[in-house]
């Protein structure tokens, strides 16, 4: 860097990552001291700080080194410290491809312990270390994963830890015998019909622990019971060798736990509890109390006001399924309405707009264009041949403090990230071809866009949307109000089918209404 530069600093974060081979925690620590470092010598100011730990560098599916690229995009630095290039990618495409990206942001990339030339020669210099870094990974997973397979068929452990087995002198498999019967206790319990629950609870009471200290639970239980290891079976990607890890249980037993589970698997949903999707979502159109899961001889499954548990209230009961489908397939029909995705994404960066805070923002700016004012004067006094010593150390002070503030607004610039509107809508349109079918993607519609929904009697459901201004709840009178007023708009949208007996003669229609709090939906089943 030019001498003449070195006053004017420059905004720099710095990238750190180690992988999980042979590394530890502190390998961050000493990339970032050495970054630091450099950037003293250097002439850069260190606004921001990223890592990704335990995560190759082989593929770019890094949290921070994504968050530090949208950053850069923000404008929120000029310049990324790396301690060497493999930290920022072993892959020549993804490094070729986000150098790039960084450059369109003018933002600079530097390696704090490999000096790359400026001109051509540095080009080039650069691709071969590139080439050497993505050859020197590619290398290392081979043989890993050679060594591995080698290793394998001598049948090691390749350190693998299982409750009841420890690693022998000879690296293989070896019985423990003080956590073996512990293992055996569970699957002689599970066979005999008890409970998991029942098992951990008393092996935790006990003072038993998992391999890694912990308590059991339910899961820990279910790994140990379908684990076909603890019935003397060696396993490793496609090798499969019988007896040749120690059993500890016969297989027999083994079998029979299987047997055990499979029957707990296919047992009726009352037994193992049903889930009930729309709990807190959905209430009493005419009282305004929630609803709440209720079976009838383990069969059949409803949602029944709680005002009519307590004889407040004459709502008829609704069945579970019926109600669940339907206010499902009504929130995916929106997603596939580009006039509510765009509103939704609109509301989203009004929010934004509305909620930031940036007054602590604002302070720095005016402040750092006072202090740009006092360093003009400064310089114009030492032009004017004003040159003492307190003049020199008032220059000193005003340069420390602007670095100061520089550094702060980038800080403040990169705790606050934005979410556009393009964004927004990628999102959206994502889950467009969501299986309607699928849990994941039924819960996912239910948290994302309901806030409630109202039941009635007469064949109508009143769904209130899912991005209020302040985010809290929607009462009754509100969503009814949204859904009555004058000014409602008619949409496209049609409620996917009525329980049974309802009539389906007359038409159906969907009212979108948007208001200050809400937007409420309204299905009219008549």
């Amino acid at each position: 860097m030019k001498k003449d530069e070195s006053r004017q600093l420059i905004r720099a974060v710095i990238y750190a990552r180690y992988s999980s081979s042979g590394q530890r925690e502190e390998s961050i620590e000493g990339q970032i001291r050495e970054c630091r470092a450099f950037a003293k010598r250097n002439g850069f100011t260190v606004v921001g700080e990223y890592a990704d730990r335990a995560l190759t560098g082989r593929t770019d599916r890094r949290p921070d080194f994504q968050r530090m690229l949208r950053d850069a995009e923000r404008g929120a630095f000029e310049a990324v410290l790396c301690w060497k290039m493999d930290r920022f990618a072993r892959n020549r495409y993804d490094s070729a491809t986000y150098k790039y990206r960084l450059k369109k942001c003018g933002v600079r990339l530097y390696y704090a312990a490999e000096t790359i030339p400026e001109g051509p020669e540095g080009i080039i210099l650069e691709s071969v270390m590139e080439g050497y870094a993505e050859y020197y990974s590619e290398n290392l997973s081979q043989n890993v994963k050679r060594g591995n397979y080698e290793s394998a068929k001598e049948l090691k452990t390749l350190g693998l830890t299982l409750l009841g087995l420890r690693k022998g002198a000879d690296g293989r498999f070896e019985i423990d015998p003080e956590t073996a019967p512990v293992v055996r206790r569970i699957f002689e319990e599970y066979a005999a019909g008890i409970p998991a629950k029942d098992i951990y609870k008393k092996l935790n009471d006990e003072g038993y622990r998992t391999t890694r200290g912990g308590r059991f639970n339910k899961n820990s239980i279910r790994r140990i019971i379908q684990n076909e290891r603890y019935a003397g079976v060696y396993l490793f990607k496609d090798m499969r060798v019988e007896g040749g890890i120690p059993a500890i249980v016969d297989r027999d037993l083994w079998e029979k736990c299987q047997k055990v589970a499979q029957q707990h698997h296919v047992s009726p949903a009352a037994e193992r509890g049903v889930s009930y999707l729309l709990t807190t979502k959905l209430f009493c159109g005419h009282c305004g109390e929630a609803m709440t899961g209720e079976s009838v001889s383990s069969i059949y499954y409803y949602y029944v006001c709680n005002g009519r548990r307590a004889h407040r209230c004459k709502k008829k009961r609704a069945p579970k399924q019926w109600i669940e489908d339907l206010v499902v397939r009504e929130l995916a029909a929106l997603i596939h309405s580009d006039e509510f995705i765009e509103a939704v994404a609109d509301s989203c960066v009004e929010y934004q707009q509305r909620t930031r805070d940036t007054a602590d923002l604002d302070a720095l700016e005016r402040r750092q264009r006072e202090n740009e004012q006092a360093i003009r004067n400064t310089l114009a006094a030492i032009d004017a041949g004003i040159i003492t010593d307190s003049v020199k150390s008032h220059l000193v002070v005003l340069e420390a403090e602007r670095a100061d503030l520089e550094r702060g607004i980038a800080q403040l610039l990169i705790a606050e990230p934005d979410v556009d509107r393009e964004q927004v809508i990628y999102f959206l349109e994502r889950f467009r071809d969501g299986d309607l079918d699928d849990p994941g993607y039924r819960q996912f519609l239910v948290d994302t866009f309901l806030n409630a929904a109202y039941l009635y009697d007469d064949d109508r459901i009143l769904l209130v949307l899912n991005y209020t201004q302040e985010g809290e709840r929607v009462t009754l009178e509100l969503a009814e109000a949204a859904a009555e007023d004058d000014g409602v708009k008619i949409s496209c949208f049609a409620p996917s089918g009525p329980p049974n007996g309802a009539n389906t003669k007359k038409a159906r229609e969907l009212v979108l209404h948007f208001v200050e709090k809400a937007v409420a939906v309204l299905i009219e089943l008549r």
